[in-house]
């Protein structure tokens, strides 16, 4: 079963709608007494990942305060063998019966996800997908094809359907393949266009600075760049202005960061638009997977969050001063 939640009022997900009721699938448990939730999230390495990490804290401090019979274990990794250490602490160590994870990685984090649900826990994945689904009960994410779909189609308007690109991929992921085939796939409609070259900056300032610094260096022309993320766009800005760099006209980031979104209302000159994708879906999946648990209740087999165009006609609904990301 597939389920596509239509975005509320500024993208964000409308919980209500997305009740567990009538999911309950064959084989569903009766309804546990306790609940013990492990989460499983990379640590805060860039803006993205410090968003994930906020609202899984803060999914935890108030569903462990609505739910008594609930407990909700955070674990954070910098890289993908300690998430596979964790995994293997919170069955043996914590002893938990449902588990939401965002994994470091995609192909390394299979095989551990899929012994622990072979142990009878219920698995959610979010985001990064696994390699094979077989290894998760339930899937929530944003809506990678939109992610990479809707900036390829902005940028081959905004340059007239001619022009030289460079791309900014993020970590190699099942969701990273699904953006990126859907930004070749709209750009295949326009010859005109080329992509001089992608390479991966695992969604870093830091490592994008460096790839933008090899594609001034390599690259005497460039109309536009997808950075593919926020914090990556920061790095390509970055590059670009000590570069002194006069012919990029645009630099397409991704995930609707508060900093983005505010050059977007600013009219900052190279940050024209951006594409939602809102942490706030680590919250969500919890949520979710920790309600339905509590009922014996399953979720869909897959929950997408759509993602928009945001540019400065509606970029005020998009902008969460408060908020860490």
């Amino acid at each position: 079963m597939k389920r596509i939640i239509r975005a509320v009022g500024a993208g964000m997900l409308a919980l209500g709608v997305l009740g567990t009721a009538g999911v309950a699938g064959i084989g569903t448990a009766r309804a546990a007494e306790k609940v013990t939730l492990g989460v499983a999230i990379p640590t805060a390495d860039h803006g993205f990942t410090g968003g994930i990490v906020w609202w899984a804290n803060k999914a935890k401090a108030d569903l462990e305060k609505m739910h008594p019979d609930l407990k909700v274990i955070v674990k954070t990794a910098a890289g993908s063998p300690e998430q596979a250490n964790q995994l293997q602490d919170l069955v043996t160590v914590n002893k938990i019966n449902a588990l939401v994870i965002f994994p470091f990685e995609s192909a390394s984090l299979t095989q551990p996800v899929a012994q622990v649900k072979k142990k009878g826990i219920y698995v959610t994945v979010v985001d990064r997908g696994l390699t094979d689904k077989s290894a998760q009960d339930a899937y929530v994410a944003g809506d990678n094809t939109a992610f990479g779909r809707i900036p390829a189609e902005y940028l081959a308007k905004a340059l007239d359907g001619k022009g030289d690109i460079v791309a900014l991929r993020g970590i190699p992921t099942t969701l990273d393949n699904e953006r990126w085939a859907a930004f070749t796939g709209v750009l295949k409609a326009y010859p005109n266009i080329k992509i001089l070259d992608a390479k991966y900056a695992n969604w870093n300032r830091d490592d994008a600075f460096k790839v933008m610094q090899d594609y001034l260096t390599r690259f005497k022309h460039i109309d536009a760049v997808w950075a593919a993320d926020d914090d990556m766009a920061v790095g390509v800005i970055k590059a670009i202005d000590q570069a002194r760099r006069s012919d990029i006209k645009i630099v397409f980031g991704g995930a609707g960061s508060k900093g983005m979104v505010k050059n977007v209302m600013d009219g900052a000159p190279l940050i024209k638009a951006d594409v939602s994708y809102s942490p706030k879906f680590i919250y969500d999946a919890i949520k979710l997977t920790a309600e339905a648990r509590l009922k014996g209740e399953k979720l869909p087999a897959t929950t997408i969050i759509p993602s928009v165009l945001i540019t400065k006609e509606n970029a005020q609904q998009f902008y969460f001063p408060d908020s860490p990301f």
